[in-house]
């Protein structure tokens, strides 16, 4: 028992006196970061807010059959699944660090028969009998340079890591899932478009038939309006084309087959969008919310400590252990006072003089350290890049878009007057056929660039990363 004392006040001693080596971890405070401070420079726009971003950012579209997609697609998408497994991984890793703060046993039990040489044997004592052997051995690792402490702080970051990707997978697979139902609603809102064109040219064509039968346009006329409607109509299969391939894309990221697609899921015709300004926050806020920003600063946090857990291994190992067991000549001696046996005492694991193994990991563990600051870096900016490159397209897209409206109106403007004047024999057909064709085109543009605004709408959510602020 004073042996047993001992030991534990020198493992209480040791474990005062330990400390961790290597650099302890501080948050990097890059230029980019900084910069990224304040207002976005594409901030400017009237259809943006610098009120902080929405959680739950799709239901702002107000639409409860986005809402139970989304839902679906976060209990069910495959790479949202492979992301919540990374993470129960991390966390299997941070549990097997922390296990090594504690004592680590271990129990054998061994039997044999044999033959005995003779001369060891006592006189009169069989030769030929059973062995039996049990025992329990404990170690304990006395945590002196901060090796364990170390290893366990690298496996936090990978964990904190690991949950920032799976955020960073929601972001994508809610950005997707309503992105894709979105395109599927575009390019409803441009099928009805398309048809009614075609629509509006075939009755075109079939008055300039009449009119071509009572001598007032040619067969030149009659060609033309039917060339324009023809090439019209050629526009409707690969938008139906898109359509489905929207629709097939939700299908898969909801977790289903495209037949066990809802059919609500296919019956919006109006392109989705909120009128209302985005709110977008500002650059400090972006960095803090986004996950892949947050991924990889706890990475280079896990990489800062595996600098320690390198820089361990130049200094002396210390291992308190400890056994107990017995050996016999059959199971009943086995548990007798005569064969028991133990042992206690340290021991001590150097790598020493030659440190240069050792040496070459700490190096390797700072050069990946570095590697780690720059991916950061390289993040940060990247954040920034795809926030400011997102705000200035929708608002530019908004722009163009108040334009084409403002040329479809002309347009159809236009093609009224046209058709009024040839009604009263005052226009030819050459002047209504150029009138029709460029309301149709300008119909066909602005359906289209409907469709571009609610991609890039949802583009800017993504780069914003709104809804998993942690």
């Amino acid at each position: 028992m004073k042996i047993i004392r001992t030991m534990l006040g020198a493992a209480s001693a040791l474990a005062l006196a330990a400390c961790a080596v290597g650099p302890d971890y501080k948050a990097p405070q890059s230029a980019s970061s900084q910069a990224a401070a304040g207002p976005f420079v594409s901030a400017n726009s009237p259809s943006v807010s610098l009120d902080p971003v929405a959680a739950d950012w799709w239901r702002l579209y107000d639409d409860p059959v986005l809402d139970t997609l989304v839902t679906d697609a976060l209990a069910a998408n495959t790479d949202v699944r492979v992301a919540v497994a990374n993470i129960a991984k991390a966390r299997a890793g941070l549990r097997g660090a922390r296990a090594d703060r504690l004592p680590q046993g271990q129990i054998g039990a061994g039997a044999q028969y044999g033959r005995s040489p003779e001369g060891q044997r006592l006189p009169g004592a069989d030769r030929e009998d059973w062995g039996v052997d049990v025992g329990l051995n404990v170690a304990y690792e006395v945590d002196l340079f901060g090796r364990v402490s170390r290893s366990v702080e690298a496996a936090r970051g990978d964990v904190a890591a690991a949950e920032a990707d799976a955020e960073a997978v929601r972001v994508m697979v809610v950005s997707d899932t309503t992105l894709a139902y979105a395109d599927a609603a575009s390019g409803a809102a441009r099928l009805d478009v398309a048809r009614r064109i075609v629509g509006l040219l075939d009755q075109q064509v079939k008055l300039t038939e009449r009119r071509k039968e009572v001598g007032m346009a040619t067969g030149l006329d009659l060609a033309r309006i039917a060339t324009l409607r023809d090439q019209r109509a050629a526009d409707i299969p690969a938008i139906e084309a898109e359509r489905q391939a929207a629709l097939f894309r939700l299908a898969t990221l909801t977790g289903r087959a495209p037949a066990q697609l809802p059919a609500i899921a296919a019956q919006r015709n109006i392109s989705l969008e909120i009128t209302d300004p985005i709110p977008v926050g500002d650059g400090t806020a972006l960095l803090k919310r986004r996950p892949d920003v947050r991924a990889a600063e706890r990475r280079l946090a896990a990489d800062t400590a595996r600098i320690g857990v390198a820089t361990a291994d130049l200094y002396p190992r210390v291992t308190l252990g400890g056994s107990v067991g017995s050996t016999g000549s059959g199971f009943g001696d086995i548990f007798g006072g005569g064969p028991l046996r133990w042992l206690l005492g340290p021991l001590i694991n150097w790598a020493f003089p030659n440190q240069e193994p050792a040496r070459a990991r700490i190096a390797a563990a700072e050069a990946e350290t570095q590697a780690s600051l720059a991916r950061f870096d390289g993040t940060v900016l990247n954040a920034i890049e795809e926030t400011e490159t997102a705000l200035s397209s929708y608002a530019r897209s908004l722009e163009q878009r108040q334009a084409l409206r403002a040329a479809r109106d002309q347009s159809e403007r236009a093609a009224r007057i046209v058709r009024a004047k040839r009604d009263e024999g005052a226009s030819d057909s050459f002047e209504w056929l150029d009138a029709e064709r460029t309301f149709a085109e300008a119909e066909a543009t602005l359906a289209e660039q409907d469709a571009r605004i609610s991609q890039r709408q949802i583009t800017l959510f993504r780069a914003l990363a709104g809804g998993w602020s942690s």
